[in-house]
């Protein structure tokens, strides 16, 4: 056997080594595919032969503080389709389009789109259209279902809700879109199932396939601080303010002061989450559904007069001791002048009455008592210039000039309420610190996470509760001594100062007025146009509610807070009070308050004489003529003999008014009470001469009255409004 030569064996060689390294190289290249690439190429081929449908979850429902239902999801059919295994797309299409009231043409553009292995047919169809369709029983036609979100209450407090968009495609099914459908998604939207079936390389269904079903995880339910009842009652009033006063904007927020929670929140305009207003673009649906009360900053006007008196007095420089002298005016820096509201201004006054008034030149004197330092360290450690931390999207922060270019002009000015932007949630929660002991606690509008589980035993439904939110004290900002002298001293506005029109019997509330200014966009002073707000809160010595209403530039001559906003706030503690279990108490002050005297007979005397009876009595006085030394009263309303509340004001005239003028024809039908003629009258005469016959001014103009309905002399019931048109003479 001839033996291979040296070339051949070279060359045999280089053939095994070049096998060799080939054969190492496939198996290198196996192993790769198999260890490394493996799970991608599995993946792959799995997403080729096999299809999945989507199955949403059920977004979690939310609820009001009792459990009632604000928002629930429900389901509706959707109908699918893989082209490739409709065999007469044309055939199909005339058959399902009059059941799903589409068009034809497009319907069949879908049918025969082969090269898409799935496509949407119709989505959110009823019940009734789903089962005429499959009971048809066409191949290739699939079925699923997905959620729908409801509210009941439409419009019922949507602001703090929000809505959600309609339905995507992919994993996350309804979002979110604002209130705490935004903030609480990631909870409440669940994680999405899938059907899984396994098909050929064209997408058609295989023989014998057996679905496999993965569930979907329901989302987690919401229990809200709100209280459906309160947030009606709150929504009553706004939407009654909105339509009186044609107002830009009206909002309102009801809190429990000791916790933080919020009770209600309510904004006008308003929306239906249900519906919500896509059509008119963001920008369009700002108007809507934007959350004034936590996303606009203000300036607060006389109301951050509340936190001024805290200040001034947990500080110590100065006590309820001080007293003031208010000439109409305080001068700043040498020839800055800030000018009381009241003509003359009101002259000596004590601490309380101060606030009763609301006086700017004695806030002026408290802000400067303060000092920068001071009054900036209160400012901040009632949260304004920053984030309260509620539960909402996009909060706003409120504007606080910065401490380092304040002026004595701007402190001056931040006494009273100007000079300083806040958000009306922001100025809430710092009155509510006021006033509940002095803790400043952290806004919030949900108790807590739960889930919806069977009881094995019983089969039956129970909340379980995943998480609960408790109230959170921050700091404390005042003394608890402090912010009970600052309650009572805000319970005499009520009762003898400008805050008297959200009085009620057998309670003790208190509250601040504010009227504040509104500003271009050239950052100056829009003149004619303000917001008119006022903080109630009671019962005043232990204070269970905080409400803050507030209207955008309301239509009408006399918009001061103590008019317009007032009475608003009465109505919500006069519904939200009793509803909450608090009970009228009436004691030997509310007895005091409610205590009426009999009118005297002073005509006959000198002017000097009748006040000294007047005021013996304890009635208030006010002189409808010049008073010279010799004058003598020739007649007086209300008419001797008239019961009336103590500290009711009567008019004194030096001339007898004629039967017109003082609105007689004094015998009335049973329980009726005859209209009074008030022509000539001022608001403040005109207003007194009413409340003291039990009937109810409403304000149309300035001035004095030139006007009114019903006329005089008409028989009315006890409590009806009388609207007064005033004119400034001249005019």
């Amino acid at each position: 056997m001839a033996v291979p030569s040296v070339t051949n064996r070279k060359r045999l060689l280089a053939m095994l080594v070049l096998f060799t390294l080939i054969f190492i190289g496939l198996i290198g290249r196996l192993g790769y595919i198999q260890l490394i690439w493996g799970k991608e190429l599995q993946r792959k081929a799995v997403g080729q032969w096999t299809r999945n449908l989507a199955v949403y979850p059920q977004r979690g429902m939310i609820k009001d503080r009792n459990g009632n239902i604000l928002a629930q999801s429900g389901s509706s059919e959707t109908i699918a389709a893989r082209p490739s295994q409709i065999k007469d797309p044309k055939g199909i299409a005339a058959i399902l389009a009059p059941i799903l009231e589409m068009d034809q043409d497009k319907l069949y553009e879908k049918l025969s789109d082969t090269k898409s292995s799935f496509v949407w047919i119709k989505r959110q169809v009823t019940r009734d259209v789903a089962n005429q369709v499959r009971a048809l029983g066409i191949k290739g036609i699939d079925f699923t279902e997905e959620p729908k979100r409801y509210y009941p209450n439409r419009e019922l407090a949507s602001h703090v809700l929000g809505f959600t968009m309609k339905y995507a495609e992919g994993e996350d099914g309804l979002k979110g879109q604002d209130g705490v459908e935004l903030y609480y998604d990631k909870y409440l939207k669940g994680l999405a199932g899938k059907i899984v079936m396994e098909t050929d390389a064209r997408g058609r269904e295989m023989p014998n396939n057996v679905d496999r079903y993965i569930p979907p995880i329901d989302g987690l339910n919401l229990v809200l601080t709100i209280d459906q009842v309160v947030q009606h009652f709150t929504e009553k009033a706004v939407n009654d303010a909105m339509e009186k006063y044609a107002a830009k904007k009206v909002f309102a927020i009801v809190m429990d002061p000791n916790t933080g929670e919020i009770l209600a929140m309510a904004n006008r305009p308003t929306f239906d989450p249900n519906d919500p207003p896509r059509e008119l673009g963001y920008e369009g649906m700002q108007e809507y559904v934007k959350n004034f009360a936590a996303k606009d900053s203000l300036d607060p006007g006389s109301t951050f007069k509340i936190i001024t008196t805290a200040a001034t007095l947990d500080s110590g420089v100065m006590t309820q001791g001080n007293t003031f002298n208010c000439p109409g005016f305080r001068v700043i820096e040498g020839n800055e002048r800030i000018r009381c509201h009241k003509a003359g201004g009101h002259g000596h006054q004590t601490f309380a009455e101060a606030v009763e008034n609301s006086c700017n030149p004695a806030f002026v004197d408290m802000a400067m008592a303060l000092g920068k330092d001071k009054f900036y360290k209160y400012i901040e450690a009632f949260g304004f210039g920053q984030k309260t931390g509620i539960d909402i999207n996009g909060e706003a922060q409120g504007i606080v000039i910065p401490r380092e270019a304040v002026k004595n002009l701007d402190l001056a000015r931040i006494g009273f309420g100007q000079s300083i932007s806040v958000t009306p949630l922001q100025l809430i929660t710092a009155s509510a610190a006021a006033i509940n002991g002095g803790y400043y606690m952290r806004p919030y509008l949900t108790k807590a996470l739960t889930e919806t589980k069977v009881d094995s035993e019983t089969g039956e439904e129970y909340e379980h509760i995943v998480k609960e939110i408790e109230p959170q004290r921050l700091r404390q900002v005042i003394s608890n001594e402090t912010s009970k002298n600052v309650a009572e001293i805000l319970q005499g506005v009520v009762e003898n100062g400008s805050g008297t029109n959200a009085y009620i019997p057998g309670y003790r509330v208190g509250g601040k007025t504010g009227t504040a200014q509104k500003y271009g966009e050239d950052g100056k002073i829009v003149q004619g146009k303000h917001i008119a707000s006022f903080i109630g809160f009671a019962p005043a010595d232990n204070p269970r509610v905080i409400v803050l209403f507030a209207v955008d530039e309301p239509q009408v001559a006399v918009d001061f807070g103590s008019v317009v906003a007032a009475p608003y706030v009465q109505m919500i503690l006069k519904d939200t009070l009793p509803y909450l279990g608090v009970e009228p108490v009436y004691d030997d002050e509310t007895t005091e308050l409610n205590r009426q005297v009999k009118v005297p007979d002073v005509m006959g005397m000198s002017f000097e004489e009748a006040y000294a009876i007047l005021d013996e009595r304890e009635l208030k006085y006010l002189s409808g003529d010049s008073v010279g030394a010799d004058t003598v009263i020739k007649d007086q309303m209300p008419k001797p003999g008239a019961m009336v509340k103590v500290n009711t004001t009567v008019l004194l005239y030096a001339q007898e008014q004629s039967s017109e003028d003082s609105g007689i024809d004094q015998e009335a039908a049973d329980g009726k009470v005859i209209v009074p003629e008030l022509k000539g009258k001022s608001i403040r005469e005109a207003n007194n001469i009413l409340v003291s016959l039990g009937l109810k001014l409403r304000i149309e103009g300035s001035g004095v009255a030139v006007g009114q309905d019903p006329p005089a002399h008409t028989q009315v019931e006890p409590g009806t409004e009388i609207m007064v048109e005033f004119t400034m003479p001249g005019q």
